[in-house]
């Protein structure tokens, strides 16, 4: 007798107790009976039936045109139960792990209230994501770019980054992350930065900060970033980081020519003004700007 005969046999409980001792023996019994048990536990809302083996290949065989692909059981099995699989995954990424993604683009800000009415301000060029279904038990969310949050007092509160976690109950703070910068300022109550296997504690106005790999300790008298109120400012922050925050908040493209951009600037610049924001971070090398069009700057040294 032949596997697909024996399947028939064994789904139409046919078997004789010779024949069932002997398929029980068989490679295919165990994974035949693990996919036929897991399938009870699997419910669609529409089917169809069909009442009896020979008439579900006869109907395989009319929707075909009369073409019937071969495919042993096993194969057969194996697939239908690769697509539950996939059905079950696809269900659970879309309706239960689901999560909420608030992005800005260059040049725009927006600010937004979470689930437990905690706000976050988000500079240009920067992303948030977090899931309202988890946030009563879970307060967290991932961080890519630079925010500003005001966080309603409850449990614990982390902002996941790719350099650290910041952990706070009730606070203000803001966190930057951008490549190869890691940046914590707390403006208000206590701020845990767990980053390179060490926990800092910040309490107001202390700043903690990596760049390249160094990390340092820092101290602000603000309240508040400088960029809420359109004002980016820097302290002893390499060239090129003042650049490419420039190139955010203005969305243009800006290259160096012949001049060492790790060399540390100390000030700011205005959000609303390219022509004297540029002012502002060249003057103070000795270096001027040209452009190219409209979206591309050139900075290169004074004759």
């Amino acid at each position: 007798m032949d596997k697909d005969q024996i399947l028939k046999k064994w789904l139409s409980d046919d078997l004789t107790t010779s024949e069932l001792e002997q398929f029980e023996q068989t490679n295919d019994f165990n994974l035949n009976n693990e996919i036929v048990e897991g399938a009870k536990y699997f419910k669609a809302s529409h089917f169809s039936s069909v009442s009896s083996y020979d008439e579900f290949k006869a109907n395989l065989k009319e929707k075909k045109g009369g073409r019937v692909i071969q495919l042993s059981s096993y194969k057969m099995l194996y697939r239908i139960a690769a697509l539950f699989v996939i059905g079950f995954s696809t269900y659970f990424f879309l309706f239960y792990n689901n999560l909420t993604e608030v992005q800005t683009l260059a040049s725009n800000k927006i600010t937004f209230e979470l689930p437990d009415a905690s706000s976050v301000t988000l500079n240009a060029g920067s992303k948030v994501e977090y899931s309202k279904k988890k946030w009563a038990n879970k307060r967290e969310l991932t961080l890519e770019g630079e925010a500003f949050f005001k966080v309603a007092k409850g449990s614990k509160f982390d902002v996941k980054t790719s350099d650290g976690i910041v952990s706070v109950l009730g606070t203000q703070f803001t966190v930057k992350q951008r490549p190869n910068y890691f940046e914590v300022k707390c403006f208000e109550g206590i701020v845990s930065v767990d980053s390179n296997g060490k926990t800092h504690k910040l309490t107001k106005g202390n700043t903690y900060r990596i760049i390249d790999d160094v990390s340092t300790i820092d101290i602000t008298s603000r309240n508040q970033p400088n960029w809420i109120d359109n004002v980016s400012s820097f302290n002893s922050v390499p060239l090129y980081e003042v650049l490419e925050e420039l190139e955010r908040q203005y969305n243009v493209d800006i290259s160096v020519e012949q001049f060492d951009a790790k060399r540390l600037f100390t000030g700011g610049f205005v959000h609303n003004n390219l022509e004297e924001a540029l002012t502002s971070v060249t003057v103070p090398f000795n270096l001027t700007h040209r452009k190219d069009n409209s979206n591309k700057i050139i900075l290169y040294k004074m004759e």
